[in-house]
C-alpha cells in the first residue's frame, strides 16, 4: 500500500529537504537537506552541521531524526517518512534502520559513501528485523547539482 498519490507529493517533500541543504550551503557546510514526514505534515527538518557543531555524527539524517524523536517523544518513528537529498551514509542508514523509519526517500546517489544502494545496500540485508522501504532518484538533478556546485566553488 502506497500513501502517495503521486510523484508530485515526492517532489514535494523533496523540495522541503532542498530548502534545507540551502542553508547548509549557505553556511559552508556541505549542501543535505533532510525533513521528517508523519501523516502527510512535516514534524522535522534539519541540514549538515558538522563544521558547525565539529562533530562528525552531524549528518543531516541524524539531526532531523533527533528533531523528530524530541518532538514525539519516542525513539520509534515506525509512521514517518524521511527525505534526504543525498543517498545515506553507513551511519545516517543505521539510524534510519534504529529508528524504525518506515520509508527512505532520497534524491542523489553517492557513489563514494551512499550505503543503501551504491554500495552495501544495508537496509536490504535480509537478516534485519526492521524493513525500511526506499525510493531513489526523486528530484536528482537538483540535489545533485546542489553538491556538485558546492564542491567546485570549494576547489576554486
Amino acid at each position: 500500500m502506497t500513501l502517495f498519490k503521486s510523484t508530485e507529493s515526492l517532489e514535494a517533500y523533496m523540495k522541503e529537504a532542498i530548502i534545507e541543504a540551502k542553508k547548509a550551503y549557505k553556511l559552508g557546510e556541505v549542501p543535505i537537506g533532510a525533513v521528517i514526514v508523519k501523516n502527510g505534515e512535516i514534524i522535522a527538518r534539519s541540514f549538515n552541521k558538522k563544521e558547525i557543531k565539529k562533530d562528525p555524527t552531524s549528518h543531516a539524517e541524524i539531526e532531523v531524526i533527533k528533531e523528530a524523536t524530541s518532538k514525539l517523544n519516542s525513539w520509534r518513528l515506525t509512521d514517518c517518512d524521511i527525505y534526504v537529498t543525498l543517498e545515506p551514509c553507513l551511519m545516517c542508514s543505521g539510524a534510519i534502520y534504529q529508528s524504525r523509519i518506515r520509508r527512505l526517500v532520497y534524491g542523489a546517489k553517492d557513489i563514494k559513501m551512499g550505503m543503501v544502494e551504491s554500495n552495501l545496500k544495508v537496509l536490504d540485508y535480509d537478516k534485519l528485523n526492521h524493513h525500511v522501504d526506499v525510493i531513489s532518484g526523486i528530484l536528482e538533478d537538483e540535489c545533485s547539482e546542489l553538491i556538485k556546485t558546492f564542491f567546485k566553488e570549494l576547489r576554486e
